[in-house]
């Protein structure tokens, strides 16, 4: 059931960061990937300068931030290469 709760929240945080990021319209299994890999990097971020996120609402948040981190990197990549 934890996994599931990961997935839906990967969701949900993949879109709200592409609509915070205005990419454009990615697909559902792009943003569930987005938001998948954005809440591993927003919880190794978090716990790196000492914040904890509890419950629903604070893993979506740091999913979203995560997300949103990932979105400028690869945006940053883009634009170099």
């Amino acid at each position: 059931m934890d996994f599931l709760w990961f997935i839906l929240i990967g969701l949900c945080a993949g879109w709200l960061a592409s609509q915070i990021m205005k990419g454009g319209s990615s697909g559902v299994l792009q943003n569930m990937i987005i938001g998948v890999v954005g809440a591993i990097l927003g919880g190794l971020m978090f716990r790196l300068i000492g914040l904890a996120a509890t419950g629903l609402v604070g893993s979506l948040v740091t999913a979203t931030v995560g997300a949103v981190v990932l979105i400028a990197l690869l945006r940053a990549l883009r634009r170099t290469s």
